[in-house]
């Protein structure tokens, strides 16, 4: 008997992002929309974009939540490491290079981890 796949999970951390951009609402928000059109996901509901953790310096940063119609792409961003971490979850194929390619670029990394996993 062959083991079903229930979904397709890209986790990525980022180093040495550009700060502009890991601290701009309005860039993360494109940088969703854009991935979603790249990876060919349908957005469910609202992009949550809460900026917190300011009580001690190395856990400020926005955190961002995209539900999507075949389950969730999750970000946290940190400012003072200048750090991001992403996963993306599917249980809809989508192309694991295209996300990392488009995702370090955006965010203007110097280093990139990554893992893809099927679940």
């Amino acid at each position: 008997m062959s083991e079903k796949i229930y979904g397709y999970e890209l986790i990525i951390d980022l180093s040495e992002c550009d700060l502009e951009v890991i601290t701009s609402k309005r860039k993360l928000k494109i940088y969703v929309d854009t991935l979603c059109e790249l990876i060919k996901m349908k957005k469910f509901g609202r992009l949550l974009l809460p900026y917190f953790g300011e009580k001690a310096q190395y856990t400020k940063g926005y955190s961002l939540v995209q539900l999507i119609e075949t389950s969730s792409i999750t970000g946290h961003f940190s400012d003072y490491w200048k750090k991001a971490y992403l996963n993306i979850f599917s249980c809809k194929k989508f192309d694991p290079h295209v996300a990392k390619k488009y995702t370090k670029e955006y965010f203007g990394a110097k280093r990139m981890k990554s893992r893809f996993l099927t679940r």
